[in-house]
């Protein structure tokens, strides 16, 4: 059976088929509000802390995907150059560091205008492909800030395949 056959009645709101499959996969979660549900989901390396809102004005179910993350001062230019080589390997989604928060921010915007509803499938693969996306590059930006690698050195790690799960 499909997740739209086992989540997906008639008319649902996107943040309802977000807790019902939260509930499938039994992730921590935290209704914050009709619109946003905010939930920790475990990978290999560390918890990632997820918050999926709905934005009615402009039909979009926006994803970001955090971690701490509080790198030397002095190696924020190497950050930011494993980021960006993050990025060129990716398509369904972006990262981006928020220095106030110190938090490494995967971010994706599922567009659906128009009035359509997303399916339970696309919701589970946006979560996964963000856990996943995670995972593979969390080694890269830990060897580039500590572990005294150059940029492309670390990323050697992330082109192998993914790890982890979501």
């Amino acid at each position: 059976m499909s997740l739209s056959e086992t989540f997906l009645p008639d008319d649902i709101h996107p943040i309802d088929i977000v807790e019902s499959l939260a509930e499938h996969h039994a992730w921590q979660f935290d209704r914050v509000t009709d619109d946003q549900i905010a939930m920790a989901v475990e990978g290999q390396w560390r918890t990632y802390s997820l918050t999926l809102a709905w934005s009615p004005q402009d039909e979009t179910l926006r994803l970001i995907c955090t971690f701490e993350m509080d790198p030397p001062t002095d190696q924020m230019p190497k950050l930011y150059d494993v980021m960006n080589r993050c990025n060129d390997l990716v398509w369904t989604g972006a990262f981006t560091y928020w220095i106030e928060q110190r938090l490494m921010v995967w971010r994706y915007g599922l567009l659906l205008a128009g009035g359509q509803s997303p399916l339970p499938e696309q919701i589970d693969t946006l979560i996964a492909a963000a856990v996943l996306a995670s995972e593979r590059f969390y080694p890269a930006f830990q060897l580039a800030c500590w572990g005294d690698r150059t940029p492309a050195d670390a990323m050697k790690i992330a082109i192998a395949e993914a790890y982890g799960r979501a």
